[in-house]
Formats: structure tokens, sequence, C-alpha cells
């Protein structure tokens, strides 16, 4: 099966069509180091892990690229006093890069702990000083930027003028950019109001600045991660993601930085993961509707009724392709979790399934592992093969039930084909707690309570024990090898 994807700069699905076959240059927008990651965020880093594994999974040798912006990051090109860095050093009375190490913790830690892989190269914005310096310097030799009071500006008027597209990437048109540009502080050192900083002038307060040609300053948020993609995955690369926010200006304007510079595409596809919301509303601090990832798997929180391990949060985000808007609310989190028991009770109870090699298997298991195929190979398509895998499910617990049967060849590749695809696709984990131990262990209690009743034909106590577990949503299966219970 071909791999298709949807590439952002040509709106459309394509055949992905590596530069070096059977190898993957992907380069991600990592975070702004100034404050604990945000759910919306976890939900775009989450995506492309699940990206990332993917190729891994269809045999691709993956080269992943993820930054740390610890320096540089301006709301606009304006005031420097707006550099979200300097703003957090006031407000919490510590050194920059105090700022960077603590929230780059918990960014680590927030990802690890739903179950991320860390990408092969993750490179900070201070490390990359001198490359940055350097391709502004390039810019400048080449005609498509200029110095201005000590800072340095993409010309983007000139740009187009050489026949390039300011604006290919979000269709906007470059006039109607013009006109509604609002007017900032320091925009009269530009030539044109869409011109972006390569480098700023530091102000006597910024603490962050580095020497250059230019006088003492910092480098601008967008040409930090074109230095970084370009040193490690080249003038030209396979993927380049990150959140749909970051469309305009950011990733316009790494496309218009790579092409001045080495009169080439930087990157091939490029790829967007849509936003989170919650309650149906965008979540934010300003409106109060808001939560860390921390909060939702802690249980500490207003907005659901109690905490959700990791793994189940991690279920929920990839029932949602990552193209759409995903809306969590404590119904869609109670129903995840439901359906996360279902899938890992499956798992372990095909573990303890006996093959049948008198019959033939009732499962077409080749064309179900296509379907699963074909979802993953049209555009990531999570929630599809999520659905595929359910159908996997109920045959399983038909098993159980002693309703159908399999082979021992198709069992043993049933088993290990569900297992890369939760496992090692999904990346979702058990869920190893004491209390589901102690839960084990007094229903196994229970059942053998049921079994001895059945023996001694007190079916009326036998029935009493599985309808009252049935109504705290716990379900008995007998089977031929015994009797299990299913989470409801």
């Amino acid at each position: 099966m071909q791999l298709k994807i949807y590439n952002s700069l040509t709106a459309e699905k394509e055949i992905f069509k590596p530069i070096l076959e059977g190898n993957v240059g992907m380069y991600v927008c990592g975070p702004t180091v100034y404050s604990n990651v945000h759910l919306g965020n976890v939900r775009t880093f989450l995506s492309f892990d699940f990206i990332y594994r993917t190729l891994m999974h269809l045999g691709y040798k993956v080269r992943y690229v993820r930054n740390i912006t610890d320096a540089g990051h301006l709301t606009d090109d304006g005031n420097v006093e707006n550099d979200r860095f300097v703003k957090q050093t006031r407000l919490e009375k510590l050194e920059p890069m105090e700022i960077v190490q603590k929230y780059t913790v918990d960014f680590h830690k927030v990802l690890e702990m739903f179950n991320l892989l860390p990408p092969n190269i993750e490179p900070t914005a201070t490390g990359h000083i001198v490359e940055q310096i350097e391709l502004t310097q390039k810019l400048i030799e080449r005609g498509f930027a200029y110095e201005s009071n000590g800072s340095v500006y993409f010309d983007v008027l000139e740009y187009n003028k050489r026949g390039l597209n300011y604006g290919e990437l979000s269709k906007r048109n470059i006039e109607e950019l013009f006109a509604n540009t609002r007017d900032l502080d320091g925009q009269g050192e530009k030539k044109n109001p869409q011109d972006f900083a390569l480098w700023k002038k530091a102000s006597p307060a910024h603490i962050m600045r580095w020497n250059s040609p230019w006088g003492e300053g910092f480098p601008g948020w967008h040409l930090e991660c074109t230095a970084m993609s370009t040193k490690y995955l080249g003038e030209n690369f396979d993927i380049h993601g990150g959140g749909m926010d970051l469309k305009f200006p950011h990733h316009e304007c790494e496309i218009a930085q790579g092409k001045a510079c080495n009169d080439t595409a930087p990157v091939n596809y490029w790829m967007h993961a849509n936003m989170l919301t919650m309650n149906s509303q965008r979540m934010s601090k300003s409106t109060g509707n808001y939560i860390l990832p921390m909060q939702l798997v802690s249980g500490e929180n207003d907005f659901f009724e109690k905490p959700f391990h990791p793994s189940i949060v991690r279920f929920c985000f990839l029932q949602a392709h990552y193209r759409s808007v995903l809306d969590i609310s404590n119904d869609a989190m109670i129903a995840s979790e439901k359906g996360f028991i279902r899938l890992m009770e499956a798992v372990k109870v095909l573990n303890s399934i006996t093959p049948d090699d008198t019959k033939e298997s009732g499962f077409n298991l080749e064309e179900w592992k296509n379907k699963c195929y074909e979802a993953l190979t049209d555009d990531f398509n999570s929630p599809i093969l999520i659905a595929h895998l359910f159908e996997a499910v109920k045959f399983i617990f038909a098993l159980n039930d002693g309703k159908e049967t399999i082979s021992s060849k198709d069992l043993e590749d049933l088993k290990s084909t569900l297992n890369a695809f939760i496992f090692d696709v999904l990346g979702l984990q058990t869920i190893e707690e004491n209390n589901n131990e102690k839960l084990d262990q007094t229903l196994k209690v229970l059942i053998e309570l049921r079994n001895q009743a059945r023996k001694a034909k007190n079916f009326e106590l036998s029935d009493q024990i599985r309808d009252k577990l049935l109504a705290e949503g716990i379900e008995l299966k007998d089977g031929r090898d015994g009797t299990t219970y299913v989470l409801n």
C-alpha cells in the first residue's frame, strides 16, 4: 500500500515519496519553554508521535528532529519587552535559563507520562546562535534582508518581486496582508509592514542577548527553525509538522527564509495538527476553560469527575484524526476509559485462547489486516484504525465464549499484529495498578465461590453472584477454559 499524506501546502492528499528511499527526515516545531506545556500542545506532539511510530512501523528509517525554543520568542516584531521569556523572568523573579530549565524539565516529564518517544535530535535555539547569525548574513548578502537600527528584517516585498510567493502556505494574498497589518511599536524600522525580524536589537533591560555584526541582540523566532532544520535535515527535507496555529506566520516565514537562502523549497510535505477544545469551547486561561495535563491525570480540577490514566487520555486523543478538532469532556473521557478497558481486556483474553486446527478460522485475518493498514497509510487515520481494532475485539470475545474458532497460525498472527498496533503504533500502555490487582484477586475468589455453588447445584446463589457483579459493571463470561470477567 502507498502512504498518502495530506500536504497543507497543496491542500491535497499526496502519495508520499521520500527524498531518499526508505528514509524520512521529519522536523516538528517544539515548545517555547517559558511556561508549563498545555494540553493542546500535548495533543500536537502526541499526533506527531503517532505519525513517527507509524512511519517506523511501515519500515522507514526516520530522523525525527524537534526543537526547544529557549530564546527570542516575540509575540510581535515590535516591542522587545513582549519577549515571553522577559515577561516570565520578571513574573517569577528567576534568571532566564532557570525558567528554561524549569519548563523544559516539565515538558519532558509530561511527554514521558503520555508515552511519547523522544526525537532523535532535540536542538535548542540558544545552542544555534552562530548558525542563525550566518543565515541572517546570507539573507542580507542575497538582498532579501536589511539592517535597521541594530535589528535585521526579512524584506517580504523584495521576496515577492523576485517571483516568489509569501503567503503560499496560508493561502494569503500579500496585498491583503499589507492592508490588514496593525500598527506595532518599532514598525518605523521596517520598510514594509509585513517584514519580519531575523535579529532584534536588545534593549538595555533585555537579559538574553548575544553579540552579532549588528550589535547585541537576539534571534527572531522564525529563524531558529530554519537554522536547525537545515543543519540536521538538509536544505530540502521530507516532512515539517506543527500545530495549525503555526501555519501563519511561523511556517510561512520558514518557507520564505529557506527559499531565499537556498533557492529551493525547504520542505516537501507540510503537516498540521488541529486544535483541542474542552466542553465545546476554546481552552483559555482568561475564560477559565483551561486545564493542565497533570490536572487531568491527577483529577485535581473542576471539569472531570475523576482522574484519568495517561494511556486513557492518549487513547481519547487518538480517536480523533490529527487534522480534526478534538473536543474533550467528562462524557468523552468516560467513554474512552470504557473503550480502553475493553481493548486491553481483549488483549488479555487473547492470550488465554486455545486454538482449534480442526476447523477454519471464523475471522478473515488478512482482510482485517489490510483494512488496518489502509487506515494507517491513508494520512495516518487513527480513528479508523481503532474502529478496525474493535472488530478484532468483538471476534476475540466470541472466541472466548466458544462461538468462534481460530487456528494456531492465525492465533499467533492475530496476537502479534494486535500487539503491534496497540502498543507500538498507537503507543498505548497497560494500566498496572495495585487496585486492579486487588480487584482481580477478589473476583477470582467470587468466581471460585460461584463455581462451588454451581457444583452443589445451588443455582440461586450462583445467579445471585453473577447478577450482583453485573449490576456493578462486571460481566462474568463462562467459556470452555473457565470463567473470565469483563469490566463494562
